[in-house]
């Protein structure tokens, strides 16, 4: 009989052993069984994510075309925007031109402008003296006129003497 008891508690230990085994079998199922549940979220987002890249991918290239296209019919559009360009920069070259000699005119109107009002000046200045100048001849003139008189007077007086 003490073999048999034995034999139970051994077999006991036995059990005891094995339902810890299988608890720890069990855990680790969880726990694999929550990792592959992870796995699969994450597969599934991954194929959502591709699935919408490819989409896009899709999108990129049908525009891609699309401007490949829009820049070949755009070639003759790049040869007429560059002669456009260079007429651009020759009106431009010719506007600043035209404002440089503008400028060169207006600065040449004024010196002329104050030369003029120079000249004005002097001319007045040339009557005032001319004005002068014909008073004192017809001052000059009329005594000149008195002198002779008065010189034919005393040629008179002298003769008569």
């Amino acid at each position: 009989m003490d073999r048999i008891k034995e034999k139970m508690n051994q077999l006991r230990i036995e059990a005891d052993e094995s339902a810890t085994k299988v608890e720890e079998f069990q855990k680790q199922v969880k726990v694999l069984e929550q990792e592959n549940l992870q796995k699969e979220h994450e597969i599934t987002s991954l194929q959502h994510k591709n699935t919408q890249l490819e989409s896009d991918l899709e999108a990129a290239e049908t525009k891609n075309k699309e401007l490949k296209e829009a820049a070949d019919a755009g070639g003759g559009h790049m040869t007429q925007n560059e002669a456009l360009q260079r007429r651009l920069q020759l009106l431009e070259d010719e506007a600043e031109e035209a404002d440089k000699n503008l400028r060169e005119t207006n600065d040449k109107l004024r010196q002329t402008d104050v030369k003029a009002g120079h000249f004005e000046r002097k001319v007045q200045a040339l009557e005032a003296d001319r004005d002068q100048w014909e008073a004192k001849f017809e001052e000059m003139s009329k005594k000149y006129a008195e002198v002779q008189k008065e010189l034919a007077d005393f040629q008179i007086e002298i003769g008569n003497i």
